[in-house]
């Protein structure tokens, strides 16, 4: 049932964007003339490799000038690719990774294979299921850029502040996953985007397992 209703989700939602779609890559082809494309390497389900499929936001090559980890003013980010992430506008080609089965609507987001290489015994269970779109991580953790700003050091704040409530969140996920909580989320996640913010509040988000969020 989550697979079909992935897959449907999936396709009303490209079919509807199409038109900002030619929008978008106008303007990031007018921005830098790069690219529309970036294919982002990601681990999905049980450790295996497959690529991401985002609009580019950065300048090309970005990642051999930087980690993965990109604070709000990061100088790799382009305008166009500014606005775009400010909007979640740059994830909308991920919906061809839900059809295509790799991602689905609701799940851990993917990670780089640095970080997996991270992960614990325990936190390997959040690759027993497929990664996805968004998350309670997602929600809590929606403006990463803008919690990075000011870091003199991304990396060394993303694994010592971000990280380890991000697998807290996404362990909660797995445990407690069902389609009804994937509804949840989708609920949740569409009244962040509209209000430009998370959500679900940490504290709450953890102390209740995930199970309900504060308005």
């Amino acid at each position: 049932m989550k697979r079909l209703f992935d897959v449907l989700v999936a396709l009303v939602v490209l079919l509807l964007s199409s038109p900002l779609w030619l929008v978008i890559a106008l303007l990031i082809k007018v921005d830098d003339g790069g690219p529309v494309f970036y294919l982002a390497q990601r681990v999905g389900l049980r450790g295996q490799p497959f690529r991401m499929l985002k609009f580019r936001t950065m300048v090309r090559y970005a990642d051999r000038l930087g980690g993965p980890s990109t604070p709000d003013g990061d100088p790799r980010i382009t305008p166009i690719g500014r606005w775009l992430r400010r909007h979640k506008l740059d994830e909308l080609p991920q919906f061809f990774n839900v059809c295509s089965g790799t991602m689905s609507l609701v799940g851990p987001r993917p990670e780089v294979q640095q970080y997996v290489d991270l992960y614990s015994e325990d936190e390997r269970a959040i690759l027993t299921v497929r990664p996805g779109l968004t998350d309670w991580a997602s929600l809590w953790n929606i403006d990463e850029g803008a919690l990075l700003k000011g870091s003199p050091d991304p990396e060394r704040a993303y694994l010592e502040t971000i990280r380890p409530v991000k697998l807290r969140l996404q362990l909660a996920y797995v445990r407690q996953r069902s389609f009804g909580t994937d509804l949840s989320i989708l609920l949740h996640t569409a009244i962040a985007l509209v209000r430009g913010k998370g959500a679900c509040p940490l504290p709450l988000a953890v102390e209740s397992g995930c199970v309900t969020c504060r308005e």
